[in-house]
Formats: C-alpha cells, structure tokens, sequence
C-alpha cells in the first residue's frame, strides 16, 4: 500500500495555526476600542468610523504597506521576535505621519517556513505593545506557511496601516520654500533598514556573533541591532495641530539622500550639514569596518537621524524646544536653498 500524503507531511500544519490564531487573538483584543466590531477569526476586520467622522470636516484615509526587512535575519539569530513585532507598527505609524495622518487600525502579513506558534505569539505579542501605546487597533492579518518559498528558520513580516488626516491639513511638503529650516529628530539605531550592509561588516569581516559584546556600542551586536524602530508619532503628531509644519520626511531605505526629495518641491535643495550632529559609534564602526563611501553610508543608513522636519525660520526654535519638552533629541540640520528638489550634503 502506497504511503498517504497529508497536508502536514507535506509541510503545512493546520493545528500550529489554530494554535497561533488561539494565542494571539487575547493580544490583538488588548488594543481594540468599542470602534472595533469583530474579532480575529473573521474574514475581514469591521472598524466603526462614526466617532472618527465626527472629529473630522473632511477626513482623509492615508494608507501604508511596509516590511522589517532583513532585520528579520538578526531577530532568528538572536532567537528574540518581539522587538522586530515592534519595528513593523513603528514604522508604518512614522510613514503615515509624514502626510499628517493619525493611526487608526493595523494588519500584519507573516510568512514562515514552518510554522512555531511561540514565535508567532512573541511578533505579534511585540505589535500589541507598539499598537497599545500608539493607539492602533491590531484588526487582523494572515500567517502563512509556505514551505520551499522559505528557508528553514526565515519568515517575513509586513505590515499595513490606516490612519486619518483633517484634509486641510495634509502635508504634501508643497509650500517648502528657500528660506525654511531642516530639523532633524534623532534615531536609535539603525531602525529597520541597511541590515544587509550592517550584517556583512559585524558577522562576515568582524567575525562577531550575536552574543559578542562591544565595548564601543555598550551593548552586544544583537542587541545593539534589534534596538526597535522609534515611533516619532506620539511626539510629533500633537504638535502638529499647533505649529505650521511644512513637510516631515521619514529616513528609511535611500536615508538622508533619497527620503528628503520625496517632499521637496523640484525648484529647492534641502542643504543638510553633516557636522550638525555626532553620527552614533554603531554607524561609525559599520563604515569603517567595511570601508564604506560616505555618499553609500548616507544612501543605505539613516546615520542617525531617523525623522527630518521642514518648518518655516520664524517657527523653527519653539517647535525644536517643543520636541526636546517631549524628549526628543533635535539638530538644526540645514535650511532650504534654491536647488532642483535634491539633497545636498556638506
């Protein structure tokens, strides 16, 4: 008799997802409002929008699709998921942030190998907790386990957010204009971008594993590279209902050269001054570990500056002291010269 093939020989476990599904749903319900009407296990997620619609004149929905990239390689390494769960809602909340949108609901996309429901739980375990103190509710999302599209070990992670934003106060980055101050937000670490380029230099020419202590970082590698993503929306977002901001751009992949032309209008530059700020020991030790050029380093890093603002001179100052009431380190990077909406680094 011929031996039977099952669905879980095959290599896809139905009971490890129901299993997955039963650990995370009390997780997601941590972050739900009364706006939330079903819960996970549904086709699709319902999100009452009444009490939204009734702050707004004329709401806005701005949406994002997004991924931790190959962070995800360090986070198995490590064996540690939480902090990249973290990463994914971060990081979709600052990307809406830049056209001035509030976060509402988030859904995650998580492809694996072969699936492991204590994993599962910690990623999503890690979104809950950036969800809560964002004030997102995580509506659903989809593990997948696709066996020969994965290596054994590696999954994915994407996420997509919604967020709402007063029509009027879109940020479009349309009235920068020659004159306006570049301010720049600090990051803490390499948030969820240039992994690639970071794992060459630490793992294959230093040699280090994740375990390896580094007196210069204060930290061992993994720790020092699964730092999460910082969320700049719980600082910025309030302040921007009170100051007149006129563009925020989030510097993630194409860092401090490619992010800021995303906002600019094609008749200005945005002249940044690399002396303005101390570019931290773990980007130091990447370009010169690696020999790295300084135009790759600000192409592929964000070298410290996770969130640049474009704001008019006569508003600069007490929106920078504004950001540093609410913790946040800020740096007078430039200004706004005549240019062809490009970055000029000096």
């Amino acid at each position: 008799m011929e031996k039977q093939v099952t669905y879980k020989s095959a290599g896809v476990d139905i009971d490890a997802g129901l299993e997955s599904l039963e650990r995370i749903k009390l997780k997601a319900k941590s972050t739900h409002g009364p706006q939330v009407l079903t819960g996970l296990g549904s086709f699709g997620s319902l999100f009452d929008l009444s009490s939204v619609v009734k702050e707004y004149k004329e709401p806005v929905l701005v949406q994002s699709v997004d991924g931790v990239g190959t962070k995800l390689m360090v986070a198995v390494m490590a064996g540690k998921f939480d902090t990249v769960g973290m990463d994914i809602v971060n990081h979709s909340c600052n990307d809406i942030l830049c056209q001035g949108a509030k976060p509402l609901t988030f859904l995650d996309y998580i492809a694996v190998e072969s699936l492991r429901p204590d994993q599962i739980e910690d990623l999503v375990g890690g979104m809950a907790i950036a969800c809560k103190e964002n004030g997102v509710a995580l509506v659903g999302g989809e593990t997948a386990e696709l066996p020969g599209v994965y290596v054994k070990g590696e999954f994915d992670l994407a996420g997509t957010i919604t967020g709402v934003v007063e029509k009027s106060k879109t940020l479009t980055g349309e009235e920068i204009s020659v004159g306006d101050v570049v301010l720049g937000i600090e990051s803490d670490g390499l948030h969820t971008n240039g992994y690639t380029l970071a794992r060459k230099v630490f793992f294959d020419i230093f040699g280090h594993s994740v375990d390896t202590y580094v007196e210069e970082l204060g930290a061992t590698v993994g720790e020092a590279l699964l730092v999460p993503h910082r969320d700049y929306s719980k600082t910025i977002w309030p302040l921007l209902q009170k100051y007149r901001v006129k563009g925020l751009a989030h510097i993630t992949g194409g860092g401090l050269i490619d992010n800021p032309p995303r906002i600019l209008p094609k008749n200005v530059d945005a002249l940044i001054n690399k002396s303005a700020w101390r570019v931290p020991p773990l980007f130091a030790m990447i370009q010169k570990g690696g020999s790295v050029p300084d135009e790759d380093m600000f192409r592929s890093l964000n070298m410290g500056i996770g969130m640049i603002v474009v704001i008019g001179n006569e508003g600069s100052d007490l929106f920078a002291e504004a950001l540093r009431e609410k913790g946040e380190k800020v740096y007078t990077l430039g200004e706004i010269v005549e240019g062809r909406g490009k970055t000029r680094l000096i």
